[in-house]
C-alpha cells in the first residue's frame, strides 16, 4: 500500500488509506509505513469513515444502500438505526 499511496501522492491525487485494510506480519514494519504515508500528506482512516465522507448526505440517493452495508457490518449502528426509527415513527431502520 506504501508504494502505491505515495506514488499517486507524487502525481497530484488525494489518497485515502483504509488503515485496517491494509498491514504486514510487522506491527513495527506497518506503523512506520501509516507514519510515513500520513506525513507525505495521505489522509489515514477507516472504511467507515471515508465511506460516511463519500456519502456526505443521507439524502444521496446512495444513502439507503449505505445504510444496509452499516448495519450488515455494525450492530451498534443497527442499534442506532432502530432506535432513531423507533422515536421518528419510521420502521426503515428496523433491525431483523
Amino acid at each position: 500500500v506504501a508504494f502505491v499511496t505515495l506514488s499517486m501522492l507524487e502525481a497530484g491525487y488525494d489518497v485515502y488509506v483504509v488503515v485496517a485494510a491494509s498491514g504486514t506480519t510487522n506491527p513495527l514494519v506497518q506503523q512506520a509505513a501509516l507514519m510515513r504515508m500520513a506525513e507525505a500528506g495521505a489522509e489515514m482512516g477507516n472504511w467507515f469513515a471515508f465511506a460516511c465522507e463519500m456519502l456526505n448526505d443521507w439524502r444521496n440517493p446512495e444513502g439507503a444502500g449505505s445504510a444496509g452495508l452499516f448495519k450488515d457490518h455494525m450492530p451498534g449502528y443497527a442499534e442506532a438505526m432502530a432506535s432513531h426509527a423507533a422515536f421518528s415513527g419510521d420502521d426503515s431502520g428496523k433491525v431483523e
